[in-house]
C-alpha cells in the first residue's frame, strides 16, 4: 500500500460510506437508554439527599456517564449522523444540548471548524485546545507565556475549565456569529433559564445544587479530558497549510483511546476518533465496526487509561521534531537559544 493510497480521501470515503447509513432502532434505542437512565438516577440523587450526600454522590457518577452518553448523541446530531433525515438530527440535537447545557447551532458550527483545521498550524484557534508551538513560545512576551502556563496547567484546563466553558463561554456569541446562530445560543439560555427556575423552585436551590453540580461536574471533567487527549499526544500531528492533509490529520492527529468496555460504551465509541474526524458521519455506534474493517485504521497512535496520562505533562508542539514536548524541553531550548 503506497503512502499516497494511504492518505487519500476519496479512497477513505469509498470505503468508510456503507459505515454512515444510520439505523433508526439503534438510534432511538441510544437515545432510550441513555437519557433515560439519566433523568432516573438525577430522581434518585435528589431523593437520597434525605439519606446521605454521600449516597446522593454515588448516584451522581453514573448519571454523569450517561450524561456524556447523551452529549455523544447531541455531538453525532451536529454531523447529521444519528438520523438520515437533517431536520430529525436538528431536533433531537436542540433537545440533548439542553441537557449538556450547549447550543446546537453554535456547537455544530465551531465543532465543523474543528473538523476541517485540526492539526492545521495556520487554522488554529476555533473549537480546539490553545496549542503554541515551541518557537512563538519562545518568541512571546512574559505575558503571553504566563496566560498559556495558566491555561495549560492541569487544574485550570481541567478542573475549572470544563464548567467555564459550558456554563459560562457557552452562554455568549462569537463576534462573527451568523443570526441563526445567535438565534440558537439565545433561545438556548431562555429555556435552560426556565427549567433550572423551575426545577430551583420546587425541589428548593439548595438541593438542585447539591444534585446537578456533581453530575455536571465529572461528567464536563470527563468531556474535556477526552477531546484534549484525543488530539494532544506525544507523535501528534500538526503541519503548515500548504502541507496539511485532511486523511493525515485524521489518522494522525486523532488518536484511538483504547478504552474499557464499559466506559466504551458511556463514551459512545469516541475512542474512535480517528474513524470519526476521518469520516464524521458515521454515526457512533458504527464506528467500532469501521475501525476493524481496514487494517490501516488500527495502525494510528493508541492510548490507553495509563498511557494517556502522560499527556498532562505535554506543553507545546515542536516543530522540528514533530512532537509534543514538556517542561523540560522547553526549558533546554530557551536556555540555548540565550546562550546561543
Amino acid at each position: 500500500m503506497s503512502e499516497h493510497s494511504k492518505y487519500d480521501i476519496r479512497e477513505w470515503k469509498k470505503k468508510l460510506a456503507p459505515f454512515e447509513r444510520p439505523r433508526i432502532s439503534a438510534s432511538v434505542w441510544q437515545l432510550i437508554n441513555s437519557v433515560g437512565p439519566f433523568l432516573v438516577l438525577w430522581v434518585l440523587a435528589y431523593l437520597s439527599l434525605n439519606i446521605s450526600f454521600w449516597l446522593t454522590l454515588l448516584c451522581a457518577v453514573p448519571a454523569a456517564g450517561f450524561l456524556v452518553r447523551t452529549f455523544i448523541i447531541f455531538h453525532d446530531c451536529t454531523h447529521y449522523s444519528f438520523f438520515k433525515k437533517r431536520r430529525t438530527n436538528q431536533i433531537v440535537g436542540i433537545f440533548t444540548g439542553l441537557f449538556t447545557f450547549c447550543s446546537y447551532e453554535q456547537w455544530k458550527n465551531s465543532h465543523a471548524t474543528h473538523h476541517a483545521t485540526n492539526g492545521n498550524l495556520e487554522k488554529r484557534g476555533v473549537g480546539d485546545v490553545w496549542t503554541m508551538t515551541l518557537q512563538e513560545y519562545a518568541d512571546a512576551s512574559w505575558l503571553k507565556r504566563l496566560q498559556y502556563r495558566v491555561y495549560r496547567n492541569p487544574i485550570v484546563l481541567f478542573l475549572i475549565g470544563p464548567l467555564y466553558i459550558f456554563l459560562i463561554e457557552y452562554r455568549f456569541n462569537a463576534k462573527n456569529a451568523s443570526k441563526k446562530e445567535k438565534i440558537h445560543v439565545w433561545f438556548t439560555n431562555v429555556v435552560l433559564v426556565s427549567i433550572v427556575l423551575a426545577v430551583g423552585f420546587t425541589i428548593g436551590w439548595k438541593a438542585f445544587l447539591l444534585v446537578e453540580l456533581p453530575i455536571f461536574y465529572i461528567a464536563t471533567f470527563s468531556g474535556v479530558w477526552l477531546f484534549y487527549v484525543q488530539h494532544q499526544f506525544e507523535d501528534g500531528y500538526f503541519e503548515n497549510n500548504e502541507k496539511w492533509n485532511y486523511v493525515e490529520a485524521a489518522l494522525k492527529g486523532s488518536s484511538f483511546y483504547k478504552l474499557p468496555k464499559v466506559l466504551q460504551w458511556f463514551t459512545g465509541n469516541i475512542g474512535f476518533h480517528h474513524v470519526h474526524h476521518l469520516n464524521s458521519r458515521v454515526p457512533n455506534y458504527h464506528l467500532e465496526k469501521a475501525h476493524k474493517s481496514d487494517p490501516r485504521l488500527q495502525d494510528v497512535p493508541t492510548l490507553t487509561l495509563l498511557s494517556s496520562l502522560k499527556s498532562l505533562n505535554f506543553k507545546l508542539w515542536c516543530e522540528q521534531s514533530k512532537k509534543f514536548i514538556g517542561n523540560r524541553d522547553i526549558r533546554n531550548f530557551i536556555r540555548n537559544n540565550k546562550t546561543a
